[in-house]
């Protein structure tokens, strides 16, 4: 296998403009294959951008994107995505099973009209994401850490080999974080699957990251967790003072300093 298959992503000088506004550039760095792996930075520094760059629905201004070494367009049935709003964007009065399929068919959810790998698949999405009980539910009656479940079972079920999540745990409360957390890197661990996730609070990954995609003085950077969790650049990188310190069971965490 060539370096650049062995590598789920590769930036190649890559810049994005939308509207006519340059968002970021001088993007160049690896992602091996494999690992879980965080995209951070401050509010509009293009953290969206840059997953979107990766699945294709934004073009680079310049530079060349690749996906396990195609270009994102050829990669699509690669990558599973978790929108930041997942149940937003389908129908509440849905079954979860039927939500799960659409991750398949893109169109046709009835169980009805499906085929029995297709059923087979999905079965085996819900397994994977913990939720097979919930398989004849309405997405309406879940809560917002179950129908996280469901977005990640619906990126599941086309076995990708890069599942990029945006914000999972956004209005999650802290055992529901805690619950997707620890159901990202089972997934990670078991599949195999490359797992990328823009976040707002590095927190709550620290224990599971490989390394991080940063965005600072308009690029993005790629370096090992060790390397981000460092004061004087993570306080760069969010405009205020940051410090790194550990719990009373030596975990590290980062928090602002008031």
């Amino acid at each position: 296998m060539s370096q650049t298959n062995r590598n789920a992503l590769v930036f190649n000088d890559v810049s994005v403009a939308r509207g006519g506004r340059l968002i970021w550039s001088q993007a160049t760095f690896d992602v091996p294959s494999g690992g879980v792996v965080a995209v951070i930075g401050s509010n509009g520094a293009g953290k969206t951008t840059l997953l979107q760059a990766i699945l294709g629905l934004v073009p680079v201004a310049s530079g060349e994107v690749l996906v396990f070494g195609k270009r994102p367009s050829e990669a699509r049935h690669s990558i599973g995505y978790v929108p930041q709003s997942f149940a937003s964007s389908s129908d509440e009065a849905i079954r979860v099973a039927d939500a799960v399929m659409l991750g398949l068919t893109g169109a046709t959810w009835a169980f009805g009209f499906s085929t029995a790998e297709q059923r087979r698949r999905v079965i085996e999405a819900l397994a994977s994401a913990q939720v097979t009980e919930l398989a004849g539910r309405r997405l309406s009656r879940l809560s917002g850490g179950q129908r996280q479940r469901v977005a990640i079972a619906a990126a599941l079920v086309a076995r990708p080999k890069l599942l990029v999540l945006d914000e999972p745990l956004a209005s999650l409360d802290l055992r529901a974080q805690r619950e997707i957390v620890t159901l990202l890197r089972r997934l990670h661990e078991d599949l195999g699957v490359t797992i990328l996730v823009a976040a707002h609070d590095l927190n709550p990954f620290l224990g599971a990251l490989a390394s991080v995609i940063y965005l600072l003085d308009g690029r993005p950077h790629h370096d090992s967790i060790d390397a981000v969790i460092d004061e004087a650049l993570l306080s760069e990188l969010y405009g205020t003072p940051i410090e790194v310190a550990r719990n009373t069971h030596g975990q590290l965490f980062v928090k602002s300093v008031v």
